[in-house]
């Protein structure tokens, strides 16, 4: 894949969910609902991250995953490591090898990160970045996502089967619904309280809160380079990326923490293991 491009917040991208092998089950009285095409059906958190957990497990088999000792790995543990819970969820980090500049969360607490975009921002831009996808998570927009793709799914066809004792999500239908999940998009408000969830969870932290200014600026001048209409059309939900930098610049100069912000070395591989140094005895002559 050749082009760089942003898809922050859209949930399990363009890898295809129809040979997903994953039977999920709702208990008749979900299924049921939807069956009738009821407008009102709610999918609960708990079914919202039973599927995007097997999602995330299909797509953690079909990209190439960082190990456990590559240099990406040890970055984004060393980086988010101490951050694996909240109020209400329990997160997950893994890196993709792949170029593409993304990053994604899911209503399963599944954080993927994308080389490319470790590539591109340092360990307080990338704290920014991820912060604003564990936001979506927190605000449970993850899973309003999963459950207007699921809905759409299933008024589509009334779910494949009309009985009452269905009881499972079939492969097709997963399929369908990961299609579904692809055309979702975060409204405005929610990139927003998510971009504000960012910020809040620097200044929480004690991080640099004047990253995320930064990390925007950086999106803001990928737009306007070869890729500009491509980008503009991933991004077309989300806040212009000029407009949320100057919000989250406006928001540490209301804190009295604004700072121009200078980018930190990016390093992204093992780091060099340092020789110890060999001590020598010092021979001593004993007096007779």
């Amino acid at each position: 894949m050749k082009k760089k491009f942003i898809v922050l917040g859209v949930l399990f991208a363009a890898f295809g969910f129809t040979k997903m092998n994953a039977q999920i089950n709702f208990g008749e009285k979900a299924l049921g609902a939807v069956q009738k095409g009821v407008a009102s059906f709610t999918l609960s958190n708990a079914d919202a991250a039973a599927l995007s957990k097997e999602a995330v497990r299909k797509l953690d088999s079909t990209n190439q995953v960082a190990g456990p000792n590559d240099g990406y790995t040890l970055r984004l543990n060393r980086v988010f490591g101490k951050h694996t819970a909240g109020e209400g969820y329990t997160l997950n980090y893994k890196v993709y090898k792949v170029k593409e500049v993304n990053a994604f969360a899911t209503a399963d607490g599944s954080v993927r990160v994308y080389s490319g975009l470790m590539d591109i921002m340092d360990d307080n831009e990338l704290l920014a970045v991820i912060g604003h996808e564990i936001g979506h998570v927190a605000n449970n927009d993850s899973r309003d996502a999963m459950r207007a793709a699921y809905q759409k799914e299933a008024l589509i066809d009334g779910v494949s089967s009309q009985s009452v004792k269905v009881s499972a999500v079939t492969d097709s239908q997963l399929g369908k619904i990961g299609s579904a999940l692809i055309d979702s998009k975060h409204s405005r408000k929610q990139e927003t309280e998510a971009d504000l969830f960012s910020y809040d969870f620097l200044k929480k932290n004690g991080y640099n809160v004047n990253a995320e200014e930064s990390a925007f600026r950086i999106l803001a001048k990928m737009s306007e380079g070869a890729e500009a209409s491509f980008i503009e059309q991933m991004m077309s939900s989300h806040p212009d990326s000029k407009k949320r930098a100057d919000d989250a610049k406006k928001r540490a100069e209301t804190d009295g923490l604004y700072k121009a912000y200078v980018q930190q070395k990016i390093v992204n591989t093992v780091p060099a293991k340092t020789k110890a140094k060999k001590t020598t005895a010092k021979k001593t002559t004993k007096k007779k």
